[in-house]
């Protein structure tokens, strides 16, 4: 237990510094980047193909709609906020370039244990469920764009997903999973607003994860955080850390009254985007 603490209290430190100093560094998954090589490389690919890949992995997905946002690259000024108008803005080219240069370094740095490795799948699945969510809501209220709210969901735990790529620099955090969960929720909300900022996402995305108001209490949901938030209540895949925690991911979902949600009203919007979202899940998932 002393080296978990030591340990805990290093990576917490080591993490306080890099927020300072704004140079946080994230890996990636290899598959995407391969898949994304793949499909540029074959003339019968369309760009909506390769988009749909982008738009799973969270960190690849953020720099692409960076870049797209970059001055070089967005004369105009017109604010791409979708993984889908990113690739369209900044070509095949510099996305493949993009993906390997953030799949390299997720190769120097990704030594999970299997333990570890498990929790991260389960985390990957949470946040494909939270963007499907999301995606379908929005298709269905036509309030929001998909893409945006599909993106902004995948990008909710982006800062657990941080903390978990970085634990295998500290193996003893491991021993004590649950105590892991605990660090991992204290620094997850600081983590993922620090990864958002230095990706300089648009304000419409950043919005959305001002936790200081997580629904407006109007119905139906208006914008990305109203969506997001719906999307994070209906969501069916457990995040990991709050099934080691002893946390009901359903709980929220009960107390939906209690941010001034009609329960009824609720359930009717859930029922009738399920089906657009067991689509779109399948389709991240494939």
């Amino acid at each position: 237990m002393k080296d978990f603490d030591a340990q805990a209290r290093a990576f917490g430190d080591r993490i306080e510094a890099e927020i300072a100093d704004g140079r946080l560094s994230f890996p990636t998954a290899m598959d995407v980047s391969l898949r994304i090589k793949r499909l540029a490389d074959s003339p019968a690919s369309s760009l909506e193909e390769i988009a749909a890949v982008a738009k799973t992995e969270p960190v690849l997905g953020a720099k692409t709609v960076r870049m797209a946002n970059a001055v070089a690259l967005n004369p105009y000024a017109s604010q791409i906020t979708n993984v889908a108008d990113a690739v369209r803005r900044i070509g095949l080219a510099s996305l493949r370039c993009l993906a390997f240069a953030v799949a390299a370094e997720q190769l120097a740095q990704d030594h999970r244990s299997q333990k570890m490795r498990t929790i991260a799948s389960g985390l990957w699945m949470h946040s494909v469920d939270v963007a499907a969510w999301s995606h379908a809501l929005a298709r269905e209220l036509r309030a929001v764009n998909p893409d945006t709210a599909m993106f902004a969901g995948m990008m909710a735990d982006i800062g657990q997903f941080l903390l978990l790529a970085r634990a295998a620099d500290y193996p003893a955090l491991e021993d004590n999973l649950p105590r892991f969960a605990e660090f991992v929720t204290t620094w997850s909300a600081p983590v993922g607003k620090a990864v958002l900022e230095v990706f300089e996402l648009p304000e419409t995305i950043l919005d959305a994860f001002d936790c200081s108001n997580p629904y407006g209490g109007s119905w139906p949901p208006a914008n990305v955080a109203d969506v997001l938030f719906v999307a994070s209540l209906a969501v069916e895949t457990p995040n990991p850390f709050d099934k080691l925690l002893g946390l009901d991911h359903r709980a929220g979902l009960r107390d939906a009254a209690l941010h001034g949600i009609d329960r009824q009203k609720l359930d009717q919007l859930l029922d009738s985007a399920r089906d657009a979202r067991q689509l779109i899940l399948a389709a991240l998932c494939n």
